[in-house]
């Protein structure tokens, strides 16, 4: 048994049991990853993958558990090169962020300037995608901190730290009816084409959520992951949009109205991630106290000792 094969068996996991990807992700053969994983079976005992002729089709029970161990071994090594780092290379290194678009857009930028100035000589890599893929880039430790709303915090194996609360606005074309026609109600929403987040972003399930519960189907024209691109098509004349009311700007979004729709939505929380048993050098304390000022490095190692 050796580590090659322990990161040949997660790559493979990884690619949805695809051989070949996991040739490409790792520059190596195809006959090298399918004779170390049939080595390691014969060492064993025993299928980790189950077949169907040359291809992986499912990952046996002990399969299961073996999968799992080499997960945790490897985030191991991982932890204990980092531990060389911190005590070596004390303000060098890197920092990957795994975020949503609008989380990238409209609350990270300052708190990575900040950082930026105050760590020239780490590398900051940001991560974009929806809400499960930033939650599998902190587990799978492709990431060191995930960003996000409502479904990370679902991860048993992520300490999920809230950093703020936000609501939602509609964006119109000047002129629309609905600017004179207050109180905003769901009644009125779905009148119209509605230009909103994929469901799987940004508190699209929620919104989701409240509609059915009112008994309204609201009239979906478009999905978009991107609070820029919904403007751009309500610029359009397209329909209306719901988004995060902080990616409306008075002034960058002139011809635009907005109009408050907190009252019809619960707030949503957005929640930092990070694994637990991740092993965390001090500039990434440092950047999450950047970032949400109560949580500090003591605020933060608590909640690690508490999970």
């Amino acid at each position: 048994m050796n580590l090659i094969q322990l990161r040949y068996i997660c790559e493979i996991v990884r690619q949805n049991l695809s051989i070949s990807q996991a040739s490409e992700a790792l520059h190596t053969s195809q006959s090298g990853i399918s004779r170390q994983i049939q080595l390691l079976e014969e060492e064993l005992k025993l299928q980790i993958f189950q077949r169907k002729g040359k291809r992986l089709v499912a990952i046996t029970e002990p399969g299961q558990l073996i999968v799992a161990l080499c997960k945790r071994t490897l985030n191991e090594l991982e932890n204990i090169k980092r531990v060389g780092e911190e005590f070596t290379q004390k303000d060098k290194g890197a920092l990957t962020i795994a975020t949503t678009h609008t989380q990238a857009r409209y609350f990270l930028p300052v708190a990575v300037k900040k950082f930026m100035h105050a760590y020239p000589d780490v590398a900051l890599t940001i991560h974009q995608g929806n809400p499960t893929q930033v939650a599998e880039q902190v587990l799978n430790g492709e990431a060191d901190i995930g960003i996000a709303t409502e479904s990370i915090s679902t991860y048993e194996n992520l300490l999920c730290l809230p950093c703020y609360q936000w609501n939602r606005c509609i964006v119109t074309q000047q002129g629309h009816p609905l600017l004179d026609d207050a109180p905003l109600t769901l009644e009125k929403l779905v009148r119209y084409p509605l230009i909103t987040y994929d469901f799987a972003f940004t508190g699209g399930s929620l919104v989701k959520q409240v509609f059915n519960q009112a008994g309204l189907e609201p009239n979906v024209v478009l999905t978009a992951i991107d609070a820029d691109v919904i403007k751009t098509y309500v610029n359009l004349g397209l329909g209306i949009g719901l988004l995060a009311a902080m990616a409306y700007n008075p002034e960058r979004d002139a011809n635009l109205a907005m109009l408050d729709a907190s009252h019809l939505f619960p707030a949503s929380t957005t929640y930092l991630g990070l694994r637990k048993d991740a092993f965390l050098r001090d500039y990434v304390y440092d950047f999450i106290h950047i970032l949400v000022p109560e949580l500090n490095r003591s605020a933060v190692i608590s909640a690690l000792k508490m999970r």
